[in-house]
C-alpha cells in the first residue's frame, strides 16, 4: 500500500493497488514516513477500508485535533463490544465514539458533570449495551485514570446501539417507511401533535428504530413478568390499544409479527410520547 498523506505519527492515509483509500492506525506507523512510500501494514493496529471520502475527512480531522490516547481507548471499547455483542459494528461508531470520549473526559476533568435523561431506560430496554458502557468507563479508567459517571455508561450504550443499526439500503428504506407509518397511526390514534423537535419525539423514533430491527431478525426481547404485563395493559389501556394498532399495521405491511413482550415495550414507548405531546384542540 502506498502511503497519501501522514495524518499524524499514528494514522495513515493510503491507497491500495486497486486504488482503494483506507486509513491505518497504529501506535507510531506514520514515524518518520512520507507521502509515496510504502507502509507496514502488519504494524497496523486498526485498518478503516469502509469509510466513504465523507468520513475520511472527517477522521482526519479528528486524528489532527484529538490525542491518539483516545482512539487507543475508542478501539478498546469496540472490540471489546464487539466480542460481547458477536457482531461486527459499523466503523462509523469510531468517528462518534472518539468524538465523544474526547470532549467527555475533558468535560468531566473540568468538572462539569451531564445527566443522561435516557440512562434509565436504555439500563432496562438495552442492557447489554448497557453493560458494555460500564466496561467501557472501566477501560477509560484504566487508561484515562478518570472516574466517570454511570451517566456515562448510558451516553456510550446509545453509541453502541446506532453502530448495531447497520441496515442495507433495502432494510432502511422498509424501516423508514414503517416509521411513518406507525408515526401516523400514534397520530392519529391519540389525536395529538407530535413535536419532531423535543427529546421524546427523538426517544420514540429511537425506540422504533431497534423495535424495527429486532422484529426484522426475531430478536428475542427480555421476558416480561406476567404480572407487570397486565399491569401495563390495564394501566395504559389507550396506549396499548395503539401498540395492538401498530402490531396489525406491521403484519398487514411486512413479513413481520410484533411479539407480546415487544408491545410491552411499545405500550410504555407510546404513554410517555402521548403525555408529552399536545392534544388537538
Amino acid at each position: 500500500m502506498i502511503i497519501r498523506q501522514v495524518i499524524n505519527n499514528n494514522v495513515l492515509f493510503v491507497e491500495d493497488n486497486n486504488g482503494h483509500e483506507m486509513l491505518l492506525m497504529g501506535k507510531g506507523i506514520g514515524y518518520k514516513k512520507k507521502s509515496g512510500e510504502q507502509a507496514d501494514v502488519k504494524t497496523a493496529q486498526k485498518i478503516f477500508t469502509r469509510f466513504d471520502k465523507k468520513q475520511i475527512l472527517k477522521f482526519k480531522r479528528l486524528m489532527e485535533e484529538i490525542p491518539y490516547e483516545y482512539m487507543h481507548i475508542t478501539n478498546e471499547i469496540v472490540e471489546y463490544a464487539q466480542i460481547s455483542l458477536g457482531k461486527e459494528l459499523d466503523e462509523s461508531i469510531y468517528l462518534a465514539l472518539v468524538d465523544h470520549l474526547n470532549f467527555a473526559v475533558n468535560r468531566i476533568r473540568q468538572g462539569i458533570r451531564l445527566s443522561n435523561s435516557m440512562l434509565w431506560e436504555i439500563r432496562h430496554y438495552y442492557n447489554h449495551e448497557y453493560r458494555i458502557g460500564l466496561e467501557a468507563i472501566a477501560i477509560i479508567q484504566k487508561y484515562a485514570g478518570l472516574e466517570m459517571p454511570v451517566d456515562e455508561a448510558g451516553f456510550i450504550a446509545v453509541h453502541i446501539l446506532n453502530a448495531e443499526l447497520n441496515l442495507d439500503m433495502d432494510h432502511s428504506r422498509a424501516m423508514t417507511k414503517i416509521i411513518q407509518g406507525v408515526l401516523n397511526i400514534v397520530k392519529y390514534h391519540f389525536g395529538i401533535v407530535i413535536d419532531e423537535e423535543s427529546l421524546d419525539y427523538e426517544r420514540f423514533v429511537t425506540h422504533l428504530k431497534f423495535f424495527i430491527q429486532r422484529t426484522m431478525h426475531d430478536k428475542e426481547s427480555r421476558i416480561w413478568d406476567k404480572a407487570l404485563m397486565d399491569l401495563i395493559r390495564n394501566q395504559y389501556a389507550d396506549s396499548y390499544g395503539c401498540a395492538e394498532k401498530v402490531a396489525e399495521y406491521m403484519k398487514k405491511t411486512t413479513p413481520y409479527e410484533v411479539s407480546e413482550e415487544e408491545m410491552m415495550y411499545l405500550t410504555v414507548h407510546l404513554q410517555r410520547l402521548w403525555q408529552a405531546s399536545e392534544k388537538i384542540r
